[in-house]
């Protein structure tokens, strides 16, 4: 707690009042801000994120679920970013707190960090489970484990399973639900920086959405 105090209060010092107004209406009003701009916010919580000075991981995440229920949208973005701290010295359990972050407090924001850098990590390390959770969460109707499923693999590059991406994309496929479409071509435009002909003939070959085709050629066309 003194962890999350301390930050607190130096949230409050340099907080923006004006700034946190919009910062919420984009938000749709979800989430309480103290008006920091990204940069202010990271210059802020360096200090607690230094190497030198971190908790065991065990207490370390439990900071993080600590930091997930405070209302500011802020503490979330600590949150992730001290999670990734321990990414090396991941255990099999920690799933468990990463599907607690994405089913909790859930937008685009958190999750498409959340993803791609925990998630995305976690699998790499302990491959054994990606069938059965990412099979669980296509099947979970949750929009944003079932976002989480295509964008763990978005920084894979080369390490990219192609099969495993389509079995994902074409299992989520048929939705008009936007973050879905728009995760697709997401994945799929990035992965063209590396393989931009499996890109261009799976496009091709499959009945995407406009939105998820458009995203996904982007930088070919």
């Amino acid at each position: 707690m003194e962890f999350i105090e301390l930050l607190e209060i130096e949230f409050q010092r340099q907080a923006n009042n004006e700034r946190s107004i919009s910062q919420k209406a984009y938000m749709r009003n979800q989430f309480e801000y103290f008006g920091l701009d990204a940069a202010t916010r990271r210059q802020i919580q360096k200090p607690f994120l230094l190497t030198k000075f971190l908790p065991s991981k065990k207490e370390g995440f439990k900071i993080v679920r600590e930091l997930w229920k405070m209302p500011h949208r802020d503490f979330q973005y600590v949150a992730q970013e001290l999670a990734f701290k321990y990414v090396k010295v991941l255990e099999k359990e920690d799933i468990h707190l990463f599907e607690y972050m994405v089913t909790n407090k859930s937008w685009w924001d958190t999750i498409d960090y959340i993803a791609p850098k925990l998630i995305g990590n976690y699998f790499k390390k302990f491959p054994e489970h990606r069938e059965l959770y990412i099979q669980k969460w296509i099947a979970s109707n949750h929009i944003w484990l079932q976002r989480s499923a295509i964008l763990f693999q978005l920084k894979y590059k080369s390490d990219l399973d192609m099969k495993f991406l389509e079995r994902i994309i074409l299992s989520l496929n048929n939705t008009d639900e936007f973050f879905i479409n728009k995760a697709i071509g997401w994945v799929l435009r990035e992965y063209s920086r590396t393989n931009p002909n499996w890109v261009v003939e799976f496009v091709k070959k499959t009945p995407l959405s406009n939105l998820s085709k458009k995203e996904a050629l982007r930088l070919i066309n």
